[in-house]
């Protein structure tokens, strides 16, 4: 098999707010088809650098290349027009919708209507949203009842709730995927669920970040682990290459160690 091809790739990055030092001279790639698992304490560095990729915030230095060519991502939506996608920790769904309405949220499919005072009026195209909806959970593997697309999303379990909020960002084909503790206060059936959708996501050719307090799921889905910690980048470890006791000694120190084990 070919090497992945370098997706995205920050250089230098640097954020400031304030006198606080957020993110120090930080380098990270991600590859197409590769999960990167990026970890380390609260106030590591972590959410900052997700959301300076995701348009959310600008370095104050540094640059980030995506697909090779230097960006400068200014918002969320030139983040999604490069074909970066975000799942937040709190999901972003709209409780009162059902589910094919949060997967389409903001990118509506409507059709023509009725004519009225000359011009033809555009209505939601629901059993469009619906039946596309229903066929990409089924691509996904995502074992879903045929009845819960028509409720609410405040009604869906833990897990269900989780695999809208990843198929509403992996619908529009994107490049780029960053999973912020997608499998945060899950049980274990319906983590080993989510897990097994990010390993099928990687295997359709997306780069994966994926963020976890959760070593163990770390592990089990990263092809490539970054440890932060104070904004400083303190380390990198193939998964093949490392342990759980070696990644959470980093996470802890800060410092770029190998352990070996007797």
């Amino acid at each position: 098999m070919a090497p992945n091809k370098e997706l995205l790739r920050a250089e230098g990055i640097w954020k400031f707010f304030g006198a606080v030092i957020a993110l120090q001279d930080v380098d990270i790639e991600v590859c197409k088809g590769e999960v990167l698992g990026l970890v380390g304490d609260n106030g590591a560095g972590k959410s900052t650098f997700i959301k300076i990729v995701s348009g959310v915030l600008q370095p104050d230095r540094g640059q980030l290349y995506f697909e090779g060519a230097p960006v400068r991502i200014k918002s969320p939506k030139e983040a999604r027009e490069l074909g970066i996608e975000t799942v937040y920790q709190d999901l972003a769904l709209a409780n009162n919708l059902k589910v094919y309405e949060n997967v389409f949220l903001g990118r509506e499919r409507l059709r023509s209507f009725i004519p009225y005072l000359g011009k033809f009026l555009k209505i939601l195209d629901k059993h469009s949203m619906r039946e596309a909806t229903q066929d990409f959970l089924r691509k996904l593997q995502i074992d879903f009842p045929n009845e819960a697309l028509d409720r609410p999303v405040e009604y869906l379990s833990g897990g269900q709730r989780q695999a809208v909020a990843i198929a509403k960002s992996a619908f529009f084909n994107p490049k780029l995927l960053i999973m912020d503790e997608p499998t945060a206060a899950l049980g274990v059936a319906e983590t080993a669920k989510v897990l097994d959708l990010v390993k099928r996501l990687k295997s359709s050719g997306i780069g994966i970040i994926f963020i976890s307090h959760e070593l163990e799921d770390v592990l089990a889905v990263a092809d490539r682990i970054v440890v932060l910690k104070n904004g400083r980048k303190v380390g990198e470890r193939k998964v093949t290459e490392t342990s759980k006791d070696e990644i959470a000694s980093m996470i802890v120190t800060g410092e770029d160690v190998r352990l070996t084990t007797s």
